[in-house]
């Protein structure tokens, strides 16, 4: 329980009954409550959830902080910034930085009985024109807890190291590159992932809760404009976008198509008792074939999975069903001699199947090697530029491949070496090319055998373990 002085408490009583509630709402036994449909609250309140009471107007919770480039913290302003709760919907309100690179959201919560915030999750996004948004499959957003939130004369905020958004600038020149905006007009229009679709992939960006949406960085040329997460089904929009032309107005409308389900199965092999994972849908053209990684709507995962699974409510369009695809110390099997390991593509609709799709063959997953470091627990910063990779020693291997990706998907290096002895961790040194400072990059190992000329993959590292980023020292 959040402690308070008794002139704190004094202050906010007083709030609570001087400023709330509308005239109707009000009575001799039920002082200071709203409506959340009519809040009428005085200004600078804002309505919200009480615990185990009626809703009362309060000071609002905000999250404050900033927007910076990961290579020189030098700031980002006209960055937009939204958060999302443990769905991946956006809630409260959100925000451009300013020209200080700083941003204010207000979010809902639950209070407790002393007019405190004691429940809410958020996560972050941003993005930004000319950077990288976050977050990405190797860049996590962590959680922002409400119970965390300090009083302050304007109300609860939330404001910490996590509230600091590092984005990473996209490599080569991007003077040339535009940007496609519009509105979401359906029931469910927050936290959609939008992708402009074309020949040279998919490029993305969320709908706020207004159901606005800006998807920045796009080179020129003709896109399909679609609209994705679980439970809504939206009609694509055709659009074009000239060089470094602005495209505006292009409106996604609720679709009277049927949403569709996709099942399958799971088979765990060679992994510990009591092992489950997920499996997810990325839309395929945010999919990098090199990382195995791509965007996943809101919505379109099912977890603790041991056998068969379902995805209900999934909208039209194409996908890559991934397995494994977090930290639960299981990966997909990386042995593609053999049934159940191919990454698989599916199309919602099926041509075939129709709105109920079933994948054609079962996934195999498989223990994973455990990293050891850096990025174990999750990314890590390393200041040498020669950093030690190790990880968990696979006992049957002839060797092992290592890779080492950057924040965008790149492979930059890729070593084999030869198999370990006498060791329960496998170490090697990174002697690939100069890292950049502030970049993310993550190393993967796979293990493999070597039978009568030919080579079969055993186990790998975790999909989203590894992650490290190059911090350069004076």
């Amino acid at each position: 329980m959040r402690l308070f002085s008794f002139a704190t408490v004094v202050v906010l009583v007083f709030v609570l009954i001087a400023g709330c509630g509308s005239p109707r709402g009000r009575n001799d036994h039920d002082v200071g409550t709203c409506d959340m449909d009519e809040p009428n609250c005085a200004e600078g309140l804002v309505c919200n959830v009480v615990i185990d009471a009626d809703p009362r107007c309060v000071a609002p919770l905000t999250i404050r902080g900033l927007v910076l480039d990961a290579t020189d913290d030098s700031v980002i302003a006209a960055a937009l910034v939204q958060a999302v709760d443990v769905n991946g919907a956006a809630v409260g309100t959100s925000a451009a930085t300013a020209e200080d690179g700083s941003f204010t959201l207000t979010v809902p919560a639950a209070w407790d009985a002393e007019g405190a915030p004691v429940e809410g999750s958020y996560t972050l996004r941003a993005q930004a024109a000319d950077f990288q948004s976050f977050p990405t499959a190797i860049r996590p957003a962590l959680p922002l807890d409400a119970s965390t939130a300090t009083l302050i004369d304007e109300g609860w905020v939330i404001e910490n190291a996590l509230t600091t958004v590092k984005l990473l600038p996209l490599p080569g020149d991007t003077s040339n590159l535009g940007s496609i905006s519009g509105t979401v007009s359906a029931e469910k229009r927050a936290g959609i992932l939008v992708v402009a679709e074309g020949v040279a992939g998919g490029f993305t960006g969320f709908s706020d809760a207004d159901g606005v949406y800006t998807i920045f960085n796009v080179p020129a040329g003709t896109y399909t404009v679609r609209g994705y997460a679980a439970g809504v089904q939206l009609d694509p929009a055709a659009s074009t976008v000239a060089t470094a032309e602005d495209q505006t107005g292009v409106e996604l409308t609720q679709s009277e198509q049927p949403l569709s389900s996709v099942s399958g199965n799971i088979q765990i092999v060679n992994a510990p008792g009591d092992s489950q994972t997920s499996v997810v849908l990325a839309v395929e053209s945010t999919f990098v074939e090199e990382a195995a990684r791509g965007t996943v709507p809101p919505g379109l995962r099912i977890g603790e999975v041991t056998g068969d699974f379902t995805i209900e409510d999934v909208p039209d369009g194409r996908y890559v069903v991934l397995a494994a695809f977090e930290n639960d110390l299981l990966v997909r099997d990386p042995d593609q001699t053999i049934g159940g390991t191919r990454i698989v593509r599916i199309e919602v609709p099926d041509p075939d199947m129709g709105n109920t799709v079933m994948l054609p063959e079962g996934f195999k997953v498989t223990e994973a090697l455990a990293v050891i470091g850096p990025g174990a627990e999750g990314p890590e910063e390393v200041t040498t530029p020669t950093p030690v990779f190790e990880w968990q020693d696979d006992s049957s291997e002839d060797g092992y491949e290592v890779r080492v990706f950057d924040a965008f998907g790149n492979e930059i290096f890729s070593e084999e070496i030869g198999p370990v002895s006498g060791s329960a961790t496998v170490s090697h040194s990174y002697a690939g090319p100069a890292l950049e400072p502030g970049m993310f990059y993550q190393f993967r190992a796979t293990s493999f055998r070597e039978r009568t000329g030919e080579r079969t993959a055993i186990s790998s590292t975790e999909d989203l373990k590894g992650v490290f980023q190059y911090v350069e020292t004076p």
